[in-house]
């Protein structure tokens, strides 16, 4: 049998579901296959109950697209196994382009100019390290990976009807915008610098075992006009991996809604939501799936939100070539911009983007690692009965008619819902960003954890990075997250470190 018929889709084997998880609803029944395939992907996708071995394919992460190279600092950099020839070649582009160092204007490099005149990295890679998670900065370093989000609530009834037909996500702060930046191009000030300290606080778990954690308390220092509004929230972010991406994008709208529950009528305690963002080259309403609040519907959306706040480089989906400069930013507005009529009218013209989202969109995902051992099935076993797959759904089978035939039905594990959960107090962040509130997270996806520290050097978790491991990430869980964060903490030490080794072979 062919490799790529033995990840699309196995029969239906598997195990009934698991008490308390979320079936795929009889009434959310996908278009873009027949009866007869639905009904194996209900199957498929179900939740195993047998932890005695290692499920059908399960080592295939990403289906026929997984990579099973050597784990390495680039396990995160690889193309799809199952890309073909001509799409290698503009992979192979777009992570140029994913590299390269944009410069300020003017410039005798006029392909490469118009970095700014605000922004917050030079690259794309800058931030996320190795195609990896970004970092919280150490004392005394300026923010290299992570950004601080601005925004204020609603202020009138026309404000309020703007959110509620999801014209915006939120209002940015008058002065400084939806983002501070802090570095800036010669001859213009850097807005402020995002400054961090810690508190530490002990946990006792279950056994006796103390955990650190520590809590951060964030300031902006040197702002350049004056403080931020009143209202204006700040929401520290550390970029995210880009691994998988245009196969969560091929993910089929109605097994992601099958699983949300907003009003919790099956009283498990879950209540997750969906996001609905505009999609922004055709302003419909969409699924968000990306960001850390769900704020982006597309791959493409996400990496032109990125140039243009993050880089202040215009595309042709984000056409201000001043980026995230306000009105009252004057000296900011007067910089020149690096627009060449000869090659459009943005900086970064159609083909740029074009090949930053094929790159993104076919980041490889590599092979779990020990699937069979004993260690790791009973850590799968933990983390199932402690109610981490309520949230953390481990698979999915993508859509037939993907927009890229390579992620055309693929039987893929990110261990996501895709969906938005009250994560509690401790992790919230005050910041509604269109449907999700300020204590609302899309739920992570797991695939490539167990390879953080190999690609990033690091293992920083959560939205702004606090936790220094997957212990302490887990343990800052709240809110509807409780009780499977409880159940991780009662459980005995052994029995702790299995669920760990089962996340480290993700």
């Amino acid at each position: 049998m062919k490799r790529t018929d033995l990840v699309r889709l196995v029969t239906p084997t598997l195990a009934l579901l698991v008490c308390g998880l979320p079936s795929l609803a009889a009434d959310a029944a996908r278009r873009d296959i027949s009866q007869t395939d639905l009904d194996r992907v209900r199957a498929v996708t179900r939740p195993t109950t047998d932890f005695s071995k290692a499920e059908p394919f399960e080592a295939m992460s990403a289906g026929a697209a997984t990579t099973r190279l050597a784990p390495g600092n680039t396990s995160f950099s690889q193309p799809s196994a199952n890309i073909a020839l001509e799409q290698d070649q503009d992979f192979k582009l777009g992570h140029a382009l994913f590299q390269k160092l944009w410069v300020s204007s003017p410039s005798s490099t006029q392909a490469s100019d118009g970095l700014g005149p605000l922004y917050n990295a030079r690259s794309c890679q800058t931030c996320h390290i190795n195609n990896g998670r970004g970092r919280p900065p150490r004392e005394g370093e300026d923010a290299v990976s992570m950004i601080a989000r601005l925004a204020r609530a609603p202020s009138t009834p026309e404000e309020d009807k703007l959110l509620q037909d999801h014209r915006v996500l939120n209002f940015p702060d008058v002065t400084y915008g939806a983002q501070l930046q802090n570095l800036a191009v010669p001859g213009l000030q850097a807005e402020g610098k995002l400054t961090v300290s810690y508190e530490e606080r002990a946990v006792t778990l279950g056994d006796g075992e103390i955990v650190s954690l520590r809590k951060p308390t964030y300031r902006v220092d040197g702002l350049v006009d004056g403080p931020f509004e009143a209202t204006t929230s700040i929401s520290p972010r550390i970029a995210q991996p880009t691994l998988g991406l245009g196969l969560i994008e091929a993910i089929a709208q109605e097994d992601i809604l099958a699983n949300a529950d907003p009003e919790d009528k099956n009283g498990d305690g879950i209540s997750g939501k969906p996001a609905f963002v505009r999609d922004h080259r055709s302003g419909t309403l969409s699924l968000g799936r990306f960001g850390w609040k769900a704020q982006n519907a597309t791959v493409r959306d996400q990496a032109a939100m990125a140039f243009s706040h993050d880089l202040g480089i215009s595309t042709p989906d984000a056409p201000n070539a001043y980026g995230d400069c306000t009105e009252r930013q004057t000296d900011c507005l007067a910089m020149p911009t690096g627009v060449q009529k000869r090659l459009g009218d943005t900086e970064a013209p159609s083909p740029v983007l074009d090949l930053v989202t094929v790159y993104t969109e076919n980041l490889s995902v590599p092979a779990r690692r020990n699937v069979d051992a004993p260690d790791v099935l009973r850590g799968k076993q933990m983390f199932y009965d402690s109610g981490c797959a309520t949230c953390h759904t481990p698979k999915f089978v993508t859509r037939r008619n993907a927009d890229d035939p390579l992620h055309s039905f693929q039987l893929i594990w990110p261990y996501s819902d895709f969906l938005l959960h009250d994560m509690g107090d401790g992790l919230a962040d005050g910041q509604q960003v269109g449907d999700a509130t300020g204590r609302e997270w899309r739920t992570q996806p797991l695939w490539g954890i167990g390879l953080t520290g190999t690609v990033n050097g690091n293992e920083f978790y959560l939205h702004d990075g606090r936790a220094r491991g997957p212990t302490e990430a887990i343990l800052w869980h709240g809110g509807e997250a409780q009780k499977a964060r409880d159940a991780f903490a009662a459980l005995q030490k052994s029995d702790r470190q299995a669920l760990l080794t089962f996340l480290e072979s993700l």
